[in-house]
């Protein structure tokens, strides 16, 4: 009987300990949004001839974290909001609350995540995403 309860025991601890290791982590997240940032922020300096490469992302807050599947692999939609500080030559900006609504997929061998990026470019091409691997 002690056999049984012990291995019952051991079996969920392992199973528990499993399942947290798929669920995005902080730090995940906050790769990603400063991914998606310097993203935007190269674009911008293109268009604006401005160096906005320098930011910081504090005060996460991860609201939502809905398990989904896309291309047949596991995914999460991630919603919250962050605070993004720009620091700039003169000066410093900080942006507060800035919502975010990201998602996250583990590779089929479990080691990396990467961001999608839904791809819109007409209403008859559903499903395109542009993948971006976190590092």
């Amino acid at each position: 009987m002690i056999r049984l309860l012990v291995t019952v025991i051991l079996l969920a601890l392992l199973t528990g300990c499993g399942t947290i290791g798929l669920l995005p982590t902080t730090e995940l997240v906050q790769k990603a949004i400063a991914l998606q940032v310097e993203q935007t922020q190269q674009q911008l300096n293109q268009k604006l001839n401005l160096d906005l490469s320098d930011f910081e992302i504090k005060h996460l807050k991860i609201r939502q974290e809905q398990p989904l599947t896309i291309e047949n692999l596991p995914a999460f939609r991630v919603r919250g909001t962050y605070d993004l500080i720009l620091h700039l030559p003169k000066r410093q900006l900080t942006q507060h609350q800035q919502p975010f609504e990201i998602y996250l997929q583990i590779q089929q061998e479990g080691k990396s995540w990467r961001l999608l990026v839904p791809q819109q470019q007409n209403q008859e091409s559903q499903g395109n995403w542009r993948s971006y691997l976190i590092l």
